[in-house]
């Protein structure tokens, strides 16, 4: 997926300044909440797919690979602190 938005969008995000994307990255994030407190379907997927896609764009606007970032945090083997698939810790 983030390669695809690279191939998609990486001259466009390079061309417009930071802020904005960031901001636009936060748009999407608002109207993935109201869609959420809305519980509307069609538009929960619309968003997701939206809010996925800005945060893939920044990701490649800094040169991070979100896949390895993300089992860095959140390893397959289970919880960083308790160890255990699914997580068993009681301390939310």
């Amino acid at each position: 997926m983030q390669e695809h938005i690279r191939q998609l969008y990486l001259k466009r995000d390079q061309d417009r300044p930071l802020v904005q994307n960031v901001l636009k990255f936060v748009e999407e994030i608002g109207e993935l909440a109201e869609a959420l407190l809305a519980n509307e379907r069609a538009k929960l997927e619309e968003e997701f797919a939206d809010v996925l896609a800005w945060l893939l764009s920044l990701a490649n606007l800094y040169n991070i690979n979100v896949e390895s970032a993300f089992y860095s945090k959140y390893p397959r083997e289970g919880c960083l602190k308790c160890g255990k698939l699914p997580c068993l810790c009681t301390d939310f």
